[in-house]
């Protein structure tokens, strides 16, 4: 009988011993630092285009150091880095985020950095200048805490990036045997009101007008002058494709099936589209 307690109390010791030690290899996170960011440079940036493959400005920032029971990780750190409009605490819809695999710096050419700036993305003015804050996020692909930079802030004016030259009228016409007009250049009344594109951005147009079907038409953003027309080029159709500033023959086709059509005019991409309505 006392050797049957002994060897139940030898087994239970056992598997608590057992137990400890497996308490003992479960890993937990500890912690880390907040990386600290800092820019090659604190003046204000003049963004030009002239200057678009050139540095304008690089971050760089320091290890989280990830800790772990186990010690500091050796995993690779992930780091995003953010942009935001001064103010807005990064909670901004237009917030643009930077993908930085495990570097501990990131430099921008005058175009990158002014891409994030765009009508499609911050929609910041161009020629005025901003102040733009930016911060660095360091994350483990295992799930540990986000951690985060201090702000940095910099006064930035962007420059406006398009495919094609905006018109320098802020006004654009189209005209030819495609409308009703025929190919007046001058547009008179009413062609020169119906023909004549809503601008809905700087670098958006669109027209939403009647035509025949067939023939052939031009844009132009001098109503009266051929010589600053836009031109389709090759590969184009007239239901849309890349355009440029030209003076040249044939010109955009017209959609062979009469009806109303909307032509969009986007200088950014350099590209027409033309939907019936």
């Amino acid at each position: 009988m006392k050797n049957k307690i002994s060897f139940i109390f030898l087994s239970f010791l056992l598997l608590m011993m057992i137990s400890c030690s497996k308490e003992e290899n479960i890993i937990y996170y500890e912690g880390g630092t907040p990386p600290v960011l800092s820019a090659s440079s604190s003046e204000p940036l003049v963004l030009v285009i002239g200057n678009a493959n050139s540095s304008a400005v690089r971050f760089d920032w320091t290890n989280p150091n990830y800790n772990f029971t186990t010690g500091t990780s050796s995993h690779d750190v992930s780091y995003t880095l953010q942009v935001d409009t001064a103010g807005s605490n990064f909670t901004n819809s237009r917030k643009q985020e930077v993908s930085i695999s495990k570097d501990l710096s990131k430099t921008f050419t005058v175009k990158e950095l002014n891409s994030l700036f765009g009508v499609s993305k911050l929609n910041l003015a161009e020629g005025m200048p901003h102040n733009v804050e930016f911060r660095l996020k360091a994350s483990l692909a295992g799930g540990a805490a986000a951690l985060y930079s201090n702000v940095v802030t910099l006064e930035i004016t962007p420059y406006l990036d398009v495919a094609v030259p905006v018109p320098a009228t802020g006004e654009l016409w189209a005209t030819g045997d495609a409308f009703a007009s025929g190919w007046a250049n001058p547009l008179a009344d009413p062609y020169d009101v119906s023909q004549k594109f809503t601008r809905i951005s700087n670098t958006l147009y669109e027209l939403i007008v009647d035509m025949p079907g067939g023939g052939n038409y031009k844009i132009l953003q001098d109503n009266g002058r051929w010589d600053t027309q836009y031109h389709m080029l090759s590969g184009g159709t007239w239901s849309g494709g890349d355009f440029e500033k030209k003076d040249a023959d044939p010109g955009f086709p017209g959609p062979s099936v009469a009806g109303t059509y909307k032509i969009t005019v986007d200088f950014i991409t350099g590209k027409y589209t033309v939907v019936k309505q």
